[in-house]
């Protein structure tokens, strides 16, 4: 089903959105180019030339580390005037608990619509969009401000993605079976494509943005699409009984992207150019939230099963080490912090987050929350763009 409603053709969106993001995500608001400042003095990339993307209008990105835009300190002049802050959507209170991340206070909860799943940064950084399930509706918060402004009727928003070009939106509409391309201010509907799978939640992008890989979490599988075309390129069935993949995320290579199954423990390898399913590693109970620090290192899986965080090694391509938190939790979804020192995850079942030094493995803070904490976003991050999710940017 291709639906049109009200949204204009995908290329007359993309131009539209380009426009209004002065001085990024374009080429000349690339680190390395007149007009890119690291704010806060941080590291800048130091690898070797952008490659063209596949899709007019997506920023070159290097081949060598697609995280090289993430460094500490490498914010965008776009959202320099944000205030730090740590957003936390509770599913079973309708609320988001903001946070101070200088001392870990609850600054204030705002409410929402029904059952808020995850706060996504949109592509040019300005808006944050609280995804409220239940409430088929998207809030969306001023990271300027840190209020929340008047809710866009958005039916079923599980999560929300956006393609590497601005085009779209990309609504992971888990209960309706389908990917709704959306414009990605208006929201209004530029192309439904129904899936042949249960439970659409998590995604990442080829190195290009040629495609996307998404998981299905109830019917365990995963999923191939076309960025451009918004078709179906292939479906993968997990061979593991009763597998609930989750998060997604590709390795600073580009070469292997990890799924990471609650069922099944660990971490699905796959080749994606070739969609093809090359491996499983174990790393803990419930693995879930996947998250890659400032240095492209080291990827934080939280294993929400357990309460522990594995720290899986790019170049050895295994983890070697884990963090236990005290006394247990059920680390779910969150993000790192601007200067990389901190992980924050949310505490599902706990009605808690934490925040987790990332020097050592330190609990820094457990701070009380709504019920049933998930998808929370810090905020702001390094990075040029945003793919969605918690916080996945380029």
């Amino acid at each position: 089903m291709d639906t049109d409603a009200g949204g204009g053709s995908a290329g007359q969106t993309g131009q539209a959105g380009q426009a209004g993001l002065p001085g990024l995500p374009g080429q000349a608001a690339q680190p390395g180019v007149p007009g890119f400042k690291s704010l806060t003095g941080g590291a800048q990339r130091s690898t070797g030339a952008l490659q063209p993307a596949a899709l007019p209008g997506m920023p070159g990105y290097d081949p060598s580390d697609l995280y090289a835009f993430d460094r500490p300190g490498m914010v965008s002049p776009v959202i320099a005037a944000a205030l730090p802050r740590v957003y936390v959507p509770n599913t079973e209170s309708d609320t988001v608990t903001v946070i101070d991340p200088s001392d870990y206070h609850v600054i204030e909860t705002l409410k929402v619509g029904r059952e808020p799943q995850h706060v996504v940064p949109s592509w040019d950084l300005k808006t944050l969009w609280v995804n409220n399930d239940l409430g088929n509706s998207l809030t969306p918060i001023d990271p300027f401000t840190g209020k929340a402004g008047a809710p866009i009727p958005v039916h079923d928003p599980y999560n929300l993605y956006f393609t590497p070009d601005g085009v779209s939106a990309v609504v992971m509409a888990s209960k309706d079976m389908q990917l709704v391309f959306r414009d990605p201010h208006t929201m209004a509907v530029q192309k439904v494509l129904p899936v042949p799978c249960e439970g659409v939640n998590h995604a990442d992008f080829a190195p290009d943005g040629s495609y996307f890989i998404v998981s299905c979490e109830f019917s365990g599988q995963l999923l191939k699409v076309d960025t451009k075309t918004r078709t179906l390129l292939g479906v993968i069935t997990l061979p593991q009984q009763g597998s609930m993949p989750q998060d997604v995320k590709i390795s600073p290579d580009g070469k292997v992207f990890y799924i990471a199954d609650m069922v099944a423990n660990g971490l699905w390898t796959v080749d994606g150019n070739a969609f093809k399913l090359t491996g499983l590693i174990p790393t803990g109970r419930g693995a879930h939230g996947l998250y890659v620090s400032r240095d492209s290192t080291t990827m934080y899986v939280s294993n929400r099963g357990e309460g522990t965080i594995t720290l899986f090694d790019f170049a050895a391509g295994k983890p070697r080490g884990k963090w236990q938190i005290p006394g247990g939790g059920s680390p779910d979804m969150g993000g790192v912090s601007a200067d990389g020192k901190v992980l924050w995850l949310s505490g599902r079942y706990n009605a808690e987050v934490y925040a987790i030094s990332t020097v050592d493995g330190r609990l820094l803070a457990r701070i009380n929350v709504g019920r049933g904490p998930h998808g929370l976003a810090v905020y702001p991050q390094p990075g040029r763009y945003s793919l969605g999710h918690t916080g996945v940017f380029r």
